[in-house]
């Protein structure tokens, strides 16, 4: 239910334009301070997910992983993609706020 919440919101975040898809666009929208949040797949490498880092720290940009591998979050977002910046603060807000939801949920699962 959760992880259909998080497609959707991503997908109409993608159809309103307010995404960049991709590492090198991320990377190139950023210093412009557009960028509100960046999301990455759960599967990204360990080293493309530092380098999101590195650059959304440089530019005080908060990064979400969200809990959908690269082809849900492909599916959401209509191409298969690692990293996606969002343009829009309501987006990420929103996109953030089911992300905390999913990692609460799974805390409690494991106890």
């Amino acid at each position: 239910m959760l992880s259909q919440k998080l497609t959707g919101i991503l997908s109409i975040c993608r159809k309103a334009g307010k995404m960049e898809i991709g590492f090198a666009p991320m990377k190139e929208t950023l210093p412009a301070g557009k960028v509100k949040g960046v999301v990455t797949a759960s599967d990204i490498s360990p080293k493309s997910f530092k380098e999101v880092q590195f650059y959304c720290q440089k530019y005080h940009v908060p990064v979400c992983p969200v809990p959908l591998d690269m082809a849900a979050l492909g599916g959401a977002i209509g191409r298969k993609a690692a990293v996606a910046a969002i343009l829009d603060a309501g987006f990420y807000d929103r996109i953030s706020q089911l992300c905390d939801e999913a990692q609460t949920a799974a805390a409690e699962q494991s106890e």
